[in-house]
């Protein structure tokens, strides 16, 4: 199907305090595991690696690609976090969602929350979605979990009824522990749309078949240690993937708030319009201790981005509160 730009927010009247409300949770969260951990972010506490990279926007796009950041071919310099998603510090072993965040730097341009920006964020996990179709689940959820696991049971019970509960429960289970095979190989997600000028879109980020091919430690080696595992990888070349956008075309297959409706890909395919390279690492030691530390006090945010890719649908309305007290909980705004 033809990318369409008719495409609608829907807004609801309150969702400005409702999602300011949740930001406040979030944030009193945020302070209550930095009294157990020191200074972090309320998720993806744990950075796994920060990482600088090279995204090399390509050239002949069609016309509905070429906007914003990929309007003309050029090499951005980027710096990258790969994280784990908890609240909390845990081991690599333990199973989690894991992120994928990309700061591309030496853009200028109108910024989606006002002014100017001077860097593009692209904020990718491992899953095709949220898994919530409104941020208000997603949110209970977080503190449900903090609460332990009889607090998550009745939350699933009083939103879908017993059996439905139970059923949520089974697919948030099999969801979490779905394996991982390490940040080189894995595909990763935007997970909810952004604009893309006029247009609509999903953005994923592929590694390259090679990469892919190229794992050969068992699972439950590579778990122990995510970044001893990339680092293995980078020690045998550079790590490439394929940046794809995957465009609207209408509100049934690829609907732009519900978080939880994956995007048929026969009806909406992707679109590589860059590629993000990572080298090794520096090779002292202080260099990357130096590297480590300013990617994590940085901010990756899906709202520090040029207006031409502003997030779009309820999920990223709410990640606006949310990020921004999360930044200023830990001082990094």
């Amino acid at each position: 199907m033809a990318p369409s730009t008719d495409w609608r927010e829907q807004i609801d009247s309150d969702e400005e305090q409702r999602f300011a409300g949740y930001a406040e949770r979030i944030a009193a969260l945020q302070k209550k595991k930095s009294e157990r951990y020191g200074n972090g972010r309320a998720f993806h506490r744990k950075q796994v690696l920060g990482l600088r990279g090279r995204l090399e926007v390509l050239p002949d796009l069609p016309e509905h690609a070429r906007q914003g950041l990929f309007a003309r071919p050029g090499q951005y310099e980027a710096w990258i976090r790969l994280s784990n998603g908890s609240v909390d510090v845990a081991s690599d072993r333990k199973p989690d969602i894991r992120g994928f965040g990309v700061r591309v730097a030496g853009v200028d341009g109108p910024g989606a929350l006002g002014g100017t920006t001077k860097a593009q964020d692209f904020v990718l996990i491992n899953r095709e979605v949220f898994g919530f179709s409104k941020p208000d689940e997603f949110v209970e959820l977080v503190m449900a979990l903090v609460r332990g696991p009889l607090s998550v049971v009745g939350l699933m019970v009083r939103r879908h009824g017993l059996f439905g509960g139970l059923k949520r429960l089974r697919e948030f289970g099999k969801g979490m522990a779905r394996p991982f095979s390490g940040f080189a190989t894995e595909t990763f997600f935007s997970a909810a749309p952004i604009a893309n000028g006029p247009y609509a879109v999903r953005v994923r980020l592929r590694p390259e078949a090679a990469a892919a091919a190229a794992s050969t430690a068992p699972a439950s080696a590579a778990s122990a240690d995510w970044a001893a595992e990339l680092r293995a990888h980078l020690a045998r070349g550079p790590i490439r993937y394929e940046l794809q956008l995957q465009f609207y075309s209408d509100e049934k297959t690829t609907p732009i708030e519900d978080g939880a409706a994956d995007w048929d890909e026969a009806s909406a395919p992707y679109l590589t319009v860059a590629r993000l390279t990572i080298g090794e690492e520096p090779d002292d030691a202080a260099a990357r201790e130096r590297l480590a530390t300013e990617v994590e006090q940085s901010t990756f945010d899906p709202w520090q981005a040029l207006a031409a890719h502003r997030p779009l649908g309820a999920i990223m309305r709410a990640r606006k509160h949310a990020y921004f007290a999360s930044q200023k909980t830990r001082g990094a705004v």
